[in-house]
């Protein structure tokens, strides 16, 4: 027996190293190598990583707002982005006051509301040409659907807040109090209004949408190291917190939520914050690209954390395949329009933009082709020959012309680019430069 217990010296060696493996810290090292390289076999298609990068995916915020809702056909896809001017988190929870600080967004959790003040309909199209972003300028004045009890017409930001301010008060007088059941079925209401709204008055289906609230401007630069833009002027706004130069800049998160946000000082006031928000969107996915994102398991997971705190997106989005489409896209793949307005007005002591919803909904048939418009006859479907514009209406995708003298209520005339005023543009390296 005790010569059958003792063992060469050299048979005993591999048991030690197995022994120390089994220590927590050696574990902790493990699990967190075996995530990285999951990211990173999800990103390139390994199918045996996939529980691993489900398991991330799925701790982001999810909705029910596009159940039962029509789909585009051949293959393309629409996605509705939804920036809320919102200083609460996805649960309802007012931001940190560090954070409410770095923001430059106000101290009260109220300002702002729940209005969308950011709307980008993304159109994919099936056949993998050309991406499209439309922008929707978040005072336009439309019908409103989906809110609780309101018929009638309001400035499109405003479908998300008030759906959800009914709907909370229909609950609570029903007797809830939960403030989490209220919070979260409130927004379930207001994205569902704000997308019925938004597919109404653009006339197409919205297959998906990605819910970003304030702060996550912020977490989105610091995510990527920086975002870079370019302006061809210099700029200094003390509501927003921008203080730029001229030219080229990358900027950090509270950098990048003063740049999106700045209104005041500029030519077109919300319509140039909305060329603003293309600028931004379009250096994350130059960044993207550039800084090897898709590639990088760390970083690849910095910016899933990031997705986690601050987006909510439809409920059984592929988000893998959306990953590899979006490396596609960031090659620069994708043409940002500004859906047009006919002129400035006022309601009720508001300011709103005066919009010519057929002439919107010829311009999308016109840009993404009839396939990916609704079906004849549900609301707001573009009409079945879209034509071209009638004489005298603006050019798709470009703002209507203003008057040679403006009148009250009418919008005012662009400032001449530098290359109309002989003044040589700024290179952008890759990116465009906005005023």
């Amino acid at each position: 027996m005790s010569a059958h217990r003792r063992k060469p010296p050299g048979r005993e060696r591999p048991q030690a190293p197995a022994t120390r493996r089994r220590r927590p810290s050696r574990r902790i090292r493990l699990v967190r190598t075996l995530l990285a390289a999951g990211c990173a076999l999800a990103v390139t298609g390994g199918g045996s990583a996939w529980y691993l990068y489900r398991d991330l995916a799925a701790s982001i915020g999810s909705s029910k707002a596009l159940e039962g809702a029509e789909k585009s056909k051949s293959g393309d896809t629409n996605i509705l982005l939804m920036g809320l001017d919102s200083r609460r988190d996805q649960n309802g929870e007012d931001l940190p006051p560090e954070v409410l600080d770095k923001l430059h967004a106000g101290a009260s959790s109220d300002v702002g509301g729940y209005n969308a003040n950011t709307l980008i309909l993304v159109h994919l199209p099936g056949d993998g040409s050309k991406a499209k972003a439309f922008s929707v300028p978040r005072d336009d004045f439309v019908d409103l659907h989906g809110v609780p009890g309101y018929t009638g017409k309001a400035k499109i930001k405003e479908a998300y807040g008030r759906a959800k301010a009914k709907t909370e008060e229909q609950l609570s007088a029903r007797g809830v109090t939960d403030k989490r059941q209220l919070e979260r079925e409130g927004r379930e209401a207001g994205r569902k209004a704000e997308i019925e709204t938004v597919r109404s008055f653009l006339g197409v289906p919205i297959d998906h949408f990605a819910e970003l609230n304030l702060a996550g401007f912020y977490h989105l630069a610091d995510a990527l190291d920086g975002v870079p833009v370019c302006l061809n002027h210099a700029v200094k706004d003390k509501n927003s917190g921008a203080d730029f130069a001229a030219g080229r800049h990358t900027l950090n998160g509270q950098q990048s939520l003063a740049f999106v946000r700045q209104r005041m000082g500029l030519t077109m006031g919300d319509l140039d914050r909305t060329k603003r928000q293309q600028a931004f969107l379009a250096g994350a996915t130059y960044k993207l690209n550039q800084a090897g994102t898709f590639t990088d398991p760390v970083k690849l997971i910095k910016l899933i954390d990031t997705a986690k705190q601050d987006v909510v997106t439809d409920q059984g989005w592929d988000l893998l395949a959306f990953l590899k489409q979006a490396k596609s896209l960031s090659g620069g793949n994708v043409e940002f329009v500004t859906l047009p307005i006919e002129r400035f007005d006022r309601n009720h002591g508001t300011d709103i933009n005066v919009v010519d919803d057929m002439k919107i909904k010829r311009l999308i048939a016109e840009q993404i082709g009839s396939r990916a418009s609704a079906s004849p006859g549900a609301p707001g479907a573009a009409p079945s020959s879209a034509g071209t514009p009638a004489p005298g209406q603006p050019t798709p995708g470009q703002p209507a012309p203003a008057p040679a003298a403006s009148s009250p209520g009418s919008a005012p005339a662009p400032t001449p680019s530098k290359e109309d005023s002989g003044i040589p543009a700024i290179d952008g390296g890759g990116i465009p430069c906005v005023d």
